[in-house]
């Protein structure tokens, strides 16, 4: 009996130091979760921090470029600007406000056949604008396409002047529809954009063509005069005489020339009389209703 009274008091001992022990770890497990929840928040709050500033820095960046690009957008529409348009009755180049309006336009028809690359860098080392208008049947090989894409290259505008070449009056529609869209889209395959400007063979345009010009985002033209289709002026001396004293010449002038031998040789004289005349020459890009 006195072994047993001396046994309980033993354990109770035991019992309330193991008591102690948890008692006196609960504060120390609780500081460490507290702890870590602490930090926890802290880095939440960092990390939001963080992201908040790196939104506010991209919205800066994003106003320091957008300001940056403004005067450049700008300038572009201002380059935008039509200075030109071309009458639709008669295909005279109008000035449109303080343009000048002693000025012609230069075009070239039957590109690429056989003269038109050195014909666009005679008229390039002369800073002369022009447009080259394209038959699809002088797009036949990998030379001719070349030779495209190199007078774009250049800076000259590229107009449709039919695949084949046909008279549009003596053709059905889906016949003119297929002239004019198949070589638009055989052009852009070719140099990256379709034809800005539209010319119907011999001037021949119906009035489905016409839509179908506009349709397809091009501006159309004729001419106000040329010669070097015709006989008695299928030689340089010829040519020259006439293109530069041609009773037809006046302000806003559209010349129609063409891809050939004795218009190839004329041509700096030409562009040497119309200047010593006064005449500027219209740039393209800056007629009415192109596209960009």
């Amino acid at each position: 009996m006195k072994k047993q009274n001396w046994l309980l008091p033993a354990c109770a001992v035991v019992l309330l130091g193991a008591c102690s022990d948890e008692t006196a770890q609960e504060p120390e497990d609780t500081a460490q979760e507290q702890s870590a929840q602490t930090d926890d928040v802290e880095e939440d709050v960092a990390s939001e921090q963080s992201a908040s500033e790196q939104s506010d820095q991209a919205e800066v960046e994003e106003q320091e470029n957008a300001e940056e690009q403004e005067p450049e957008e700008q300038d572009a529409e201002q380059a935008a600007e039509p200075r030109y348009r071309i009458n639709p009755q008669n295909s005279k180049v109008e000035a449109i406000g303080d343009a000048n309006e002693q000025a012609v336009l230069i075009t070239i028809d039957d590109a690429p056949d056989t003269y038109s690359l050195e014909m666009a860098e005679t008229l390039k080392e002369l800073d002369v604008p022009a447009i080259f208008f394209v038959n699809g049947h002088f797009l036949d090989t990998e030379e001719e396409q070349q030779t495209l894409s190199e007078i774009h290259d250049m800076g000259f505008a590229i107009g449709n002047h039919t695949n084949t070449h046909v008279n549009l009056k003596q053709s059905t529609e889906s016949v003119q529809q297929d002239e004019i869209v198949s070589l638009n889209e055989r052009v852009e395959a070719i140099i990256g954009e379709a034809p800005k400007f539209f010319r119907a063979p011999f001037g021949a345009n119906t009035e489905f063509s016409k839509a179908l010009a506009q349709e397809q985002g091009m501006v159309r033209m004729n001419w106000t005069y040329g010669y070097d289709f015709m006989q008695g002026y299928m030689e340089p001396e010829a040519l020259t005489e006439i293109m530069v004293n041609a009773p037809e010449l006046n302000s806003g002038g559209n010349l129609l020339m063409h891809d050939r031998e004795w218009t190839n040789v004329a041509l700096p004289q030409i562009i040497e009389g119309l200047r010593d005349k006064g005449y500027e020459f219209v740039d393209p890009d800056e007629i009415e209703g192109i596209q960009p």
